[in-house]
């Protein structure tokens, strides 16, 4: 796959990963289908061989504040399906804000951020239609939000990877125990600048 350009963000995405998501765009939408048994999750449990790898695209953003937002659907099928807005720093630092099928077969929002090994927060569970994620670049220091209308943003979480500089973002499809999962990106924007106030639900 080359560089894939989507209308409204300032840098183009690059894939990597394996297995490798196949993408589709159309309308302005992102259609990200993963491979099997793809996830990133480095196991606090220290399981290092079966530690998995996923199929994803991400890009460098200016290196400034930003906000980056979609609406994401996806065909949930397994337990840990998900759609997820990514940020990539190396391969023992990123986080990911998801929309994925619950133990309970719930759509949840759920966030991951790893530093050597990941930890794993559900946040809340939804009626199954899409929902809004979003990426807050404030300073040296991440927001996680999602929204179900993509108006009122609801905090899950506020974390450093260290540094901002050199940090990749973009789009995942995992699908950790079943045969691959499908999810939707639309209404992708990006904005320059961070809200003020990051916990009052602008």
């Amino acid at each position: 796959m080359t560089d894939l350009v989507l209308p409204g963000l300032p840098f183009p995405l690059q894939p990597s990963g394996n297995p490798a998501c196949q993408a589709v765009v159309s309308g302005g939408a992102l259609a990200l289908t993963s491979g099997a048994k793809s996830d990133l999750f480095i196991d606090p449990a220290g399981d290092e061989g079966a530690r998995p790898d996923a199929g994803r695209l991400t890009g460098l953003p200016p290196d400034r504040d930003f906000m980056l937002a979609a609406r994401v659907a996806v065909s949930f099928g397994s337990a840990h399906d998900a759609g997820v807005l990514l940020l990539y720093l190396s391969e023992r630092r990123w986080a990911k804000l998801c929309y994925e099928m619950s133990p309970q077969h719930r759509p949840t929002a759920v966030t991951v951020v790893t530093r050597a090994t990941s930890d794993d927060s559900n946040s809340f569970e939804t009626g199954g239609g899409p929902l809004w994620l979003r990426i807050t670049r404030s300073g040296r220091a991440w927001a996680f939000h999602a929204s179900a209308d993509g108006a009122w943003w609801r905090l899950l979480r506020y974390f450093t990877l260290g540094e901002s500089s050199g940090v990749r973002v973009g789009f995942l499809a995992q699908s950790p125990q079943g045969p691959g999962c499908t999810a939707v990106f639309d209404n992708i924007a990006y904005q320059p600048g961070a809200p003020a106030d990051l916990r009052d639900g602008s």
